[in-house]
């Protein structure tokens, strides 16, 4: 029987990606991963903790327009993570808009340059399990 241990990483499509570096390195502060392989097309691998974002520069099929206000209520990537009001200095400091869990969670939504959705979550306590190189630490399968 199949089992799911876990994501791995999930990709994000980008029009370009200096911006989108800027948003999720300079204002987010994730970190490049540079050990993954070259796929023929512009893009970046960023960590978080055991898994990654990886940024497709390429032409992207979806509209932006007309995407709900609350990027909760459309898809996104939800990064579990510590230190979420430094967070949202960083986001009110390079002027990107967010907003707050409505259901009363610690998390804000925000969205990249590229229009698509980040969910940022206030971890109850730092995770459990296997060190990684990153320093954090992930839950073992």
């Amino acid at each position: 029987m199949s089992r799911f241990l876990q994501i791995h990483h999930a990709s994000v499509i980008v029009a370009e990606l200096a911006p989108s570096l800027a948003f999720y390195v300079d204002v987010l502060g994730m970190e490049l991963d540079d050990t993954r392989p070259e796929l023929g097309f512009n893009g970046a691998w960023l960590k978080a903790g055991a898994q990654q974002i990886h940024l497709l520069e390429v032409p992207n099929p979806d509209p932006v327009a007309g995407r709900p206000v609350h990027a909760g209520r459309d898809r996104h990537t939800a990064l579990l993570v510590t230190g979420l009001e430094q967070l949202v200095q960083r986001l009110e400091t390079a002027d990107v808009c967010f907003t707050r869990s409505r259901s009363g969670r610690r998390a804000v939504f925000c969205r990249d340059p590229d229009g698509n959705a980040v969910e940022l979550i206030e971890a109850d306590r730092e995770p459990q399990g296997d060190t990684v190189e990153t320093g954090v630490t992930t839950p073992a399968p």
